[in-house]
């Protein structure tokens, strides 16, 4: 699904845009996601793998750069420590539950989710519902260190470090809770676990993190190489589609059409025939992200390109007094 308008930190809070009958008939509901997390999060005893788990998480819906961070994090730790260290996944949307390492030979989204995938073609990617079993599996596998993709509000595996990544333009949204706005927990509730925040590209750091009492860092998304040249037509199914085709455009793309899709949108047939139709209209090269495209059929595949991107940090010193104490242990 798309987010609707109303859920937007831009939308006039006064306006008709923000939807305030709406978001009044959505309050018992947001009031009612809002306390089911609170217990589950109050009532879970967390299981110790027994090796490093820190989480990558978020308190809002949608895309806010988790799993380029993710990437990014197990890159550096794996340098630095020179230990084995495994992304973990839920496999959001997959038909396999796991725990199970991520095979990119044999292994698709279908199976196992687009951003577990995309992840294991440039690094050790587990996926597993069951965080819990999959922390014991992956330790029991040899995995000395876990960076968790998402779940600060699952409360089943224990985490060493949580860090909430917070992005600097959308920020908090309308600061309401599911349905209601695009928030999973309040603010405060869910920065109260944190040990630290990434405010990921550029704009100033968002005032409801004034007072926050831990280290902020500082990380942007930044494409890997340029666009191709020639006209393109872009397009992608992530949690905010803009930023693929700001990026393009920011970094010389010469993009005649941008077609955003829902997030983790499976493409059929017809989906395809239609972007290929329009980029012929064009005479464009299709371009989409590293995430869409692992969710194409391989069929498919073909004469469609991928805009690879990478976190980057901006202070990677404090990254290291954060994390690099965990693996001293072990």
């Amino acid at each position: 699904m798309r987010e609707p308008r109303f859920w937007s930190v831009d939308v006039d809070p006064h306006s008709r845009e923000a939807a305030p009958l709406t978001r009044a008939l959505l309050t018992p509901l947001s009031l009612a996601y809002a306390a089911i997390t609170k217990r589950r999060i109050a009532k879970t005893k967390p299981f110790d793998a027994g090796i490093p788990v820190i989480c990558i998480g978020n308190l809002t819906a949608g895309g806010v750069g988790k799993s380029p961070v993710v990437a990014a994090l197990r890159k550096h730790l794996t340098t630095k420590t020179g230990q084995r260290i495994s992304s973990l996944s839920r496999g959001y949307r997959g038909s396999k539950k796991g725990p199970l390492q991520v095979d990119p030979s044999i292994h698709t989204a279908a199976e196992i989710g687009d951003e577990p995938l995309m992840l294991a073609s440039f690094g050790e990617s587990w996926i597993g519902s069951d965080r819990a079993k999959a922390g014991a599996a992956m330790a029991e596998a040899g995995v000395q260190g876990i960076i968790m993709d998402d779940g600060h509000q699952n409360p089943t595996l224990h985490k060493d470090l949580s860090i909430v990544v917070v992005d600097a333009k959308a920020r908090f949204g309308n600061g309401f809770v599911i349905p209601k706005g695009p928030l999973r927990e309040p603010i405060a509730k869910g920065l109260s676990r944190a040990d630290a925040v990434i405010v990921m590209g550029n704009g100033s750091v968002p005032s409801e993190l004034e007072g926050f009492p831990r280290p902020i860092l500082r990380a942007r998304i930044q494409p890997k190489g340029p666009p191709p040249l020639g006209p393109l037509i872009a397009f992608a199914g992530i949690g905010r589609p803009e930023k693929l085709f700001d990026s393009l455009k920011d970094n010389g793309g010469d993009v005649r059409d941008a077609v955003p899709f829902p997030d983790h949108h499976t493409y059929r047939a017809d989906d395809l025939k239609w972007l290929r139709q329009l980029a012929a209209d064009h005479q464009a090269q299709l371009i989409t992200t590293e995430k869409d495209y692992a969710r194409l059929p391989e069929k498919d595949r073909n004469e469609i390109a991928t805009y690879p991107i990478e976190a980057l940090f901006e202070d990677t010193h404090k990254l290291d007094e954060l994390a690099l104490p965990l693996f001293a242990k072990t």
